[in-house]
């Protein structure tokens, strides 16, 4: 029976292909000779030199190489923002987990209790969008990313390790110490604290502490349902425009 590829091979392998790297030039950045092939089929190991390259130039955290952290990215700059359980399903893949409003009301204080999340429906989606990445769902509750965002609505979103990797004026997730948001982030002159912004305007931005940041998930889509009637739509009514100076024009030479 063939030996599994021990873990640390798989997730070289996945940094390398998520950089979009061909096993030659990641070897040249890595300043190795090009035995990338034989590390990611597990029949080189990793030297020390190559983990010291990987921290350095791409902030791999060493403990989530070798499976022993969630924690990929070794945070330089800002909170560390990595989610503190994941699931995978049956075939390995990880799962995107749904944090309902009920759900995310405890979602803070249960953070790091893998068997918590065991209660939260799972699901995966076979689409390139959601490859490579963690994802997980909220829903949002009330109104103050209107219009986006709808109250009830599911937003998808993905993990981000750090703040210090986080794009301005993007719109996340944000686990708090005693809530779940989702707002606009925006960066400070002041480091400790981040301004979170409503898309709703009756709504006034907050700040918050950066120590007050357990996870950041950036948010890229949305499940809604009761989808509006788009038989109304800009087509539409210039036909019916159309039809009613045709009309006109008729009428016109009739009387005439």
């Amino acid at each position: 029976m063939k030996a599994p590829h021990p873990i640390e091979a798989k997730r070289f392998k996945q940094i390398r292909e998520e950089l979009g790297h061909t096993q030659q030039y990641f070897a040249q950045l890595l300043g190795i000779s090009n035995i990338i092939a034989d590390i990611e089929r597990g029949k080189t190991k990793i030297s020390g030199k190559i983990v010291m390259e990987l921290c350095k130039q791409f902030q791999i955290n060493p403990l989530w190489l070798y499976g022993e952290s969630f924690q990929k990215i070794k945070a330089l700059d800002g909170a560390d923002t990595m989610p503190k359980v994941i699931t995978i399903n049956e075939q390995e893949n990880e799962n995107i987990l749904l944090v309902g409003q009920k759900a995310a009301a405890g979602y803070p204080q249960n953070i790091g209790d893998a068997q918590w999340y065991d209660t939260l429906p799972a699901f995966s989606l076979p689409l390139p969008q959601f490859k490579n990445a963690t994802y997980r769902g909220f829903q949002v509750e009330g109104d103050s990313m209107m219009p986006n965002i709808k109250p009830n609505e599911w937003v998808l979103g993905r993990s981000v390790p750090s703040l210090f990797e986080a794009t301005d004026r993007k719109i996340y997730i944000i686990v708090l110490k005693d809530s779940v948001l989702v707002k606009k982030l925006e960066k400070l002159a002041d480091p400790a604290k981040i301004r979170l912004v409503s898309l709703n305007e009756e709504y006034l931005p907050i700040e918050v502490l950066v120590s007050d940041l357990q996870e950041l998930w950036l948010v890229n889509s949305k499940i809604a349902f009761g989808l509006d009637d788009a038989s109304e739509t800009t087509l539409f009514k210039q036909l019916k425009e159309s039809m009613e100076d045709l009309k006109g024009q008729i009428s016109n030479l009739r009387i005439e």
